[in-house]
């Protein structure tokens, strides 16, 4: 009956017009996020969205060394489930400042899971150029990609109305921002498109360009309005973080709306924004660290069904240094399995 369930849903989505990542559970939720601690992923379980225990105290899920083949070091990871459901899917960007001492970095890490305990992954370092893309002879954004110092907080929505060369459809459009600076002024948002098997990646497109800085995007379909809405931090014009809409996942995106954003923090900086919506709840969850203050704060607020009237930001409960990164409804098998594992690996510390 699960099994029939499932299918339904993934056809459903299939059908219905629109690209959409595959949303299943109704126990608890994962945050799966960059840890403030250090440059690895961490998880965190809750129930009610708000108030999370740490998987293995915060620790890092996997060895980010073994993964993160530039810089050893995994920021900003983004989790969602594989389109039919049979496995996860993970990005992150690939750099640790910790070492190179620099905000700049080169590439992204792309990962595949069974579990969401045992990953396989690979890396793009962009400044290869064409040579890493399944699509060589396409056209370049770049003339030369060498000077590539920025590949920022990727994330994943899938498509499945993408059509292949060989004309076969459905990829998963990773998007992120991105920075060459002998051939543009500021970072843009970009996308390629990986494969099912979530190992392969397109050369850069052109997302948007709004004539300033634009990072961390994050985008949701909405069935409120039947629209992709945006969060994006803007560093150029107004900073914070703003929404936009589109009809079509890779757009025309139209300009941030200007009298209706994430102001709570005043002139203190944030970004990193990730949407959520809480099991049975029509409103959107939106979390975002405002990283200017000592402490910094991971926040969570209320946005409507249009994802509009921000509203009641709290800080989040019980995660040890939360940092930017994305939540996934889970099922009650997922996160007990989750608890157990971490329990398992915190008794093999002691």
């Amino acid at each position: 009956m699960k099994k029939i369930l499932l299918a339904a849903v993934v056809t459903l989505l299939a059908v219905s017009g629109v690209a959409q990542n595959l949303q299943k559970g109704k126990y608890g939720y994962l945050y799966c996020h960059m840890s403030d601690k250090g440059e690895w992923t961490a998880f965190a379980l809750s129930r009610d969205g708000y108030n999370y225990e740490d998987v293995i105290g915060g620790d890092p899920i996997f060895n980010p060394e073994e993964h993160a083949r530039i810089e050893g070091g995994t920021r900003d990871a983004f989790i969602c489930r594989m389109h039919d459901g049979k496995g996860y899917v993970m990005v992150t960007t690939d750099m640790c400042v910790r070492k190179s001492k620099v905000w700049n970095n080169y590439g992204i890490d792309l990962y595949t899971s069974k579990d969401m305990v045992n990953w396989e992954s690979v890396t793009f370092d962009f400044r290869k150029g064409p040579s890493i893309f399944s699509d060589p002879e396409s056209p370049d954004c770049y003339k030369d990609y060498s000077t590539i110092h920025r590949v920022w907080a990727p994330q994943i929505f899938w498509d499945p109305y993408y059509v292949w060369p060989d004309g076969k459809k459905g990829g998963y459009m990773v998007y992120y921002s991105m920075l060459n600076s002998p051939e543009e002024k500021y970072d843009r948002m970009y996308y390629s498109y990986a494969d099912e098997s979530f190992t392969t990646l397109t050369k850069p497109r052109l997302l948007f360009d709004w004539g300033y800085a634009t990072i961390d995007a994050d985008i949701n379909y909405l069935e409120s309005d039947g629209l992709y809405h945006m969060l994006i931090k803007k560093e150029g014009g107004k900073p914070g973080i703003y929404t936009t809409t589109a009809e079509s996942l890779t757009g025309p995106w139209g300009e941030p709306v200007a009298d209706d954003y994430v102001d709570f923090e005043g002139n203190k900086k944030c970004e990193g924004s990730s949407a959520f919506q809480l099991i049975g709840d029509d409103k959107w969850r939106v979390a975002y660290i405002e990283y200017s203050s000592n402490p910094k704060h991971y926040r969570i607020c209320i946005a409507d069904e249009y994802m509009r009237n921000f509203s009641s930001p709290v800080d989040i409960k019980g995660v040890t240094g939360p940092q930017h990164g994305s939540f996934m409804r889970l099922t009650k098998k997922e996160y007990k399995f989750l608890q157990k594992w971490s329990q398992e690996q915190m008794a093999k510390l002691k």
